[in-house]
């Protein structure tokens, strides 16, 4: 039978010895199918970060560029090295490999492309550099199940995986090739170059063997004379030739039905024709598997995959651990590892990054990165970014999302609130008893000579000062933060508006007794009150404006304890009054109270047997002394993180302590006399303006002694029982 002339180039690949095969060799799977498999193990291991080793030549070469194209496809994996051993290498040449492949140590795995002798060098070399354990071998099917290449070399072997294509051993073949001697075995041209390799000796002249290699017999026997092992790929050439017998088969059957042999038409076919045939066919190989070829003309990827284990019962050994028909199947906790080690060992660039850090990844190495902490208020959006929680949220504990900041108001258990509230209940039990006294002896001289309206009104001013302390600690809503804005500045604006107009009366009935005996207008009861009204009016005017322009309501400040660490941040619950806003709103009430000191000043001068200005005087210096210290302690706190406590505090008992002082000087002395001293507190003849004057005059020229000054009440009756009239 003629067979038709196929070009056999665009079919026949390149294997491990560099021999051209024809297409015969398409029954053994190609390199891709070994690579994806590699591939496969390498993920299925949880490593990204593995080095190639390739023997120079077109099965190393091209096997290593598969692997990297495969992985490149996969993606997860990058190739730390990529190293050649040459043609005609030394042994320092893989030294040399050892010390590369050290460079990058945390690249573990390393893919051999090898023949036997490089695969040997390869242990050899890193048994020699004291790395045994180190590398996670993973070999093609040139290292197979082999004992050769790591003879002598296991300890440096242990923990190899290495894939071998699914094959059986053909018991006919044994028989036949152990019988084949150089007589009966002349057809095969390779077979007398086998004789010489298989037994060392030299068949003739020509040969390529040395002199000193010994002469062979001919009476050599294969198996009994030298070790014989049967060749893995004798399967698939068994397979090649019954798939190009079924394809011849098949091509006669259908150009030549009426002919028993080739036919004008199968002569004149062509390769083409017949490859086609070659890849249609399917039939059940010689180890009983079917054989079949893919649209490239592939057969189908069967592999087992071993790994090199020490039993310390039965010694080292490959051990089958899984098989990859297209998928890899692995029995992972059938697997040792070389060191001891229980865990399957890691081979990758970086160590994953841990909760709340972010990968910083490594410019062309994807599979390598630094891991940076998402600091500050970011959290960890994903394993490459960190983002901004929102301007209410803080990080969790671990980093992952976001979790609202904890609210905070001011407590009344606080230390904070705690003392003013201590000292508002103590000034408000004794401007109560204050009160309470006034109106039991209202008709008795000493409270009428104090001006009995004008007292009620500083009284209630004072009430009002240590009430806002309440009011400032309460939990802010919307009526609790009202009422602060109406009675924030309310409180001082009626205690020195009264004591204004107490002083400024005082001032202008003495400038007007030095040019004239007629009284000044304006200083009767009721005068007094509508002018106090009048100034108070102002305050409330204002406070109306601000309702109306701003409404009152509570916020959440996130930015006043913001502070650096966020698991201390806080947001604080409170009025949406700002500093400079209650500055403004105190600030009439200090306007007012500037004015009266500056009117206590000029009174100074004033004798004190007839009139309080001396009294007032004093008060309104401590006042001044008080809120000169409250103001830098007020602005200096506001960038603290504790501004809330301390601005609150500091306002509440600078406010408690104007109210107690105003109590205690002009209020306590005439209490004291009312109570202990009921003798004092008579009535004094009338005099008249003119009187009064007169008497003023002469007593500022004249120096009296302490011990013959009427009590401080008496005297002011000569100023308040004026006869406006007279």
């Amino acid at each position: 039978m003629k067979i038709p002339q196929i070009s056999y180039a665009s079919t026949a690949p390149e294997l491990s010895d560099d021999r051209r095969y024809d297409f015969f060799s398409r029954v053994v799977p190609p390199d891709s199918f070994q690579a994806q498999a590699m591939v496969d193990i390498v993920k299925a291991m949880g490593w990204n970060y593995v080095s190639t080793v390739a023997s120079e030549g077109s099965y190393g070469e091209k096997g290593v560029d598969a692997f990297m194209q495969l992985s490149r496809e996969a993606g997860g994996i990058c190739i730390a090295q990529s190293l050649k051993i040459p043609h005609d290498h030394k042994p320092s040449d893989f030294e040399k490999i050892i010390r590369l492949l050290l460079d990058t140590r945390y690249a573990r795995a390393v893919i051999l492309f090898a023949s036997d002798e490089d695969i040997r060098g390869i242990l050899n070399a890193s048994k020699r550099a004291e790395q045994v354990g180190h590398f996670l071998w993973i070999g093609s099917d040139s290292w197979g199940a082999k004992n050769s290449p790591i003879h002598q070399l296991e300890d440096a072997a242990v923990g190899a995986i290495t894939i071998l294509p699914k094959r059986a051993t053909i018991n006919g073949f044994d028989a036949y090739f152990t019988s084949r001697t150089l007589e009966n075995n002349r057809r095969n041209v390779w077979f007398a170059e086998y004789w010489e390799e298989n037994f060392n000796c030299k068949l003739m002249s020509s040969s390529k063997k040395d002199e000193s290699s010994r002469k062979c017999t001919g009476q050599e026997r294969i198996g009994i004379d030298s070790k014989y092992e049967q060749e893995g790929k004798v399967q698939f050439v068994i397979d090649a030739v019954y798939a190009m017998a079924h394809a011849l088969h098949n091509m006669q059957r259908d150009l030549c039905p009426e002919n028993s042999g080739i036919c004008s038409e199968m002569d004149l076919a062509g390769g083409k024709k017949l490859l086609k045939y070659i890849r249609s066919v399917s039939f059940n190989g010689s180890a009983g598997t079917s054989v079949t070829f893919n649209r490239n003309g592939d057969a189908p990827g069967r592999y087992d995959l071993f790994q090199y284990q020490w039993n310390n019962v039965t010694g080292p050994g490959y051990r089958v651990i899984g098989q990859w028909t297209e998928t890899l199947q692995l029995n992972i906790e059938d697997m040792q590892w070389p060191r001891g080690e229980q865990d399957i060992p890691t081979s990758v660039c970086s160590l994953p990054c841990k909760t709340g850090e972010r990968k910083k990844v490594v410019k062309g190495m994807p599979c390598c990165w630094h891991c940076e902490p998402c600091d500050g208020y970011q959290y960890q959006f994903d394993e490459f970014t960190c983002k901004l929680c929102a301007y209410n949220m803080r990080p969790s504990a671990n980093r992952t999302s976001c979790q609202p900041i904890p609210i905070i108001k001011l407590e009344w258990h606080s230390p904070w609130a705690v003392i003013p509230v201590f000292l508002a209940m103590l000034g408000i039990i004794a401007t109560i008893f204050v009160m309470a006294t006034f109106i039991r002896y209202n008709d008795t001289p000493i409270v009428r000579a104090s001006g009995r309206e004008l007292s009620y009104v500083l009284l209630t001013g004072i009430f009002l000062c240590y009430i806002i302390t309440f009011l400032m600690i309460a939990k802010p809503d919307v009526g609790v933060c009202s009422f602060r804005r109406i009675f924030l500045g309310l409180g001082m604006c009626i205690s020195y508006a009264a004591l204004l107009t107490k002083t400024n009366r005082i001032y202008r009935i003495f400038e007007q007794g030095k040019k004239s005996v007629t009284a000044p207008r304006l200083i009767s009861p009721t005068s007094q009150l509508a002018i106090t009204s009048s100034l108070i009016s102002v305050q409330l005017l204002g406070v109306l404006i601000w309702f109306g322009v701003d409404p009152p309501n509570t916020i959440i400040d996130y930015d006043e304890q913001k502070t650096i660490n966020p698991n201390l941040a806080r947001g604080v619950l409170k009025c949406d009054i700002t500093d400079l806003q209650i500055i403004c709103s105190l600030g009439y009430s200090i306007l007012l109270m500037v004015t009266c000191t500056v009117y206590a000043i000029k009174t100074r001068g004033v004798p004190e047997n007839f009139n309080e200005a001396k009294p007032i005087g004093f008060t309104m210096y401590t006042t001044c002394i008080v809120w000169l210290a409250f103001i830098p302690i007020f602005f200096g706190t506001a960038q603290s993180a504790e501004k809330l406590y301390i601005q609150t505090t500091t306002l509440t008992i600078s406010m408690n302590l104007s109210a107690s002082v105003a109590l205690g000087l002009l209020y306590m002395p005439k209490v004291y006399v009312i109570i202990f001293h009921p003798e004092l507190n008579v009535q004094k003849r009338k005099r008249s303006f003119k009187a009064v004057v007169t008497a003023a005059t002469m007593s500022s020229r004249l120096s009296h002694k302490a011990s013959e000054r009427p009590n401080g009440e008496a005297k002011t009756e000569l100023c308040e029982n004026v006869d406006p009239n007279s």
